[in-house]
């Protein structure tokens, strides 16, 4: 069977798992889909060789067949198509969940980078919604119009990676009023980002049709001619600059996935750290050891994409009364940003003293 083009589909990330795998350098050769099955959580044979033919994984970039064998260095890309029914079976879990704000219809929390906001492949426990059971026992959560049923109260998402605000509804009426807003474009979302690069300009709008790339099916990418993807906006601001990275913020106009990380790569700007989108090597600078180091040192202070939801704000469904929540950068961002402070610090320190040097001389 061919593979399908993704262009010829109206493709949703609501319906999709998206993994890489990088087969370790003593890897034996065995079948590709005995090799996920012992890799992927309650996935079926039957569903990766499935996968597998209407080209959903793909070995260095490349369709293959069912029977391929896994080498040493290959790398798989998943695009799995999402199964409601293998993720149903939700369990409570008594998960730490850090509330801002709580009443009968709703509930803010601040999620800390690493939590997996819901169930899905590979992550079939230890997930936002795994606590949210938890510490909900018996209320019933109700579930937005759309999604599948691992899913209850959530009415929207960050990335795992991600830290900062997210909203969570408690009942029906609820969800429908906040999916609405969310719908409208009316609840208010502030991010803060490190970026690689020097931003010139102190403020700037992007917008940019986000897509997935044809390329590389784990990444989004813009499509400026609209011809693929769903209409994108960020607007966003300087709130400091470090020599070799900007930090900002920015203001979500629309919400799609991957939207500021997408966005600031477009314009040349990768988050700092952001291993999805390269941001993980040295974008701008020197390669000498020394700075080199200093880089590596802070990927290792902050082993994921420098982003944080920081504020969030929205309209409360019954007493209809204006809602605004601020969180604090958690101590992984500001501990990498006190280190590119004092590079900075050290930078002019070392540059003023070779200029009062050339004075005197």
């Amino acid at each position: 069977m061919a593979a399908i083009k993704y262009t010829d589909l109206e493709i949703s990330d609501e319906m999709f798992e998206h993994q890489r795998i990088i087969c370790d350098k003593n890897q034996t050769s065995i079948r590709i889909d005995k090799f996920l099955m012992d890799r992927l959580e309650r996935v079926s044979r039957t569903r990766i060789q499935n996968a597998i033919n209407i080209g959903c994984i793909l070995v260095n970039d490349k369709p293959i067949k069912a029977n391929y064998k896994v080498r040493p260095g290959d790398e798989i890309s998943l695009v799995l198509p999402s199964d409601p029914n293998e993720v149903s079976d939700l369990v409570p879990e008594d998960i730490p969940l850090d509330i801002v704000y709580e009443d009968n219809d709703l509930m803010v929390i601040n999620k800390p980078a690493g939590l997996v906001v819901h169930p899905g492949v590979g992550n079939s426990s230890g997930t936002l919604v795994n606590a949210l059971l938890y510490h909900f026992q018996n209320q019933q959560l109700p579930i937005m119009k759309g999604n599948t049923p691992d899913r209850p109260g959530l009415v929207h998402r960050i990335d795992k990676d991600t830290s900062g605000l997210l909203l969570i509804a408690k009942n029906e009426y609820a969800m429908t009023h906040l999916s609405k807003q969310f719908f409208d474009h009316t609840v208010t979302r502030e991010y803060i980002a490190l970026v690689w690069g020097n931003i010139e300009n102190e403020k700037g709008t992007i917008t940019g049709h986000i897509g997935r790339s044809e390329k590389d099916r784990m990444q989004l990418i813009v499509y400026p001619d609209g011809s693929q993807g769903k209409h994108a906006v960020t607007h966003y601001e300087v709130i400091e600059h470090l020599y070799y990275v900007t930090l900002i913020k920015c203001h979500l106009e629309t919400g799609r996935t991957h939207q500021i990380r997408v966005h600031m790569k477009h314009i040349g700007h990768t988050l700092f750290n952001d291993a999805r989108y390269k941001g993980d090597q040295i974008l701008k600078g020197t390669v000498f050891n020394k700075y080199r180091q200093f880089v590596e040192n802070c990927f290792a202070l902050l082993p994921r994409q420098a982003l944080h939801a920081k504020s969030l704000g929205f309209i409360h469904p019954v007493t209809e009364k204006p809602m605004h929540f601020e969180s604090e950068l958690p101590e992984d961002f500001t501990n990498v940003l006190n280190k590119w402070r004092n590079y900075v610090s050290a930078r002019k320190e070392i540059l003023a003293s070779e200029n009062d040097g050339n004075i005197e001389a």
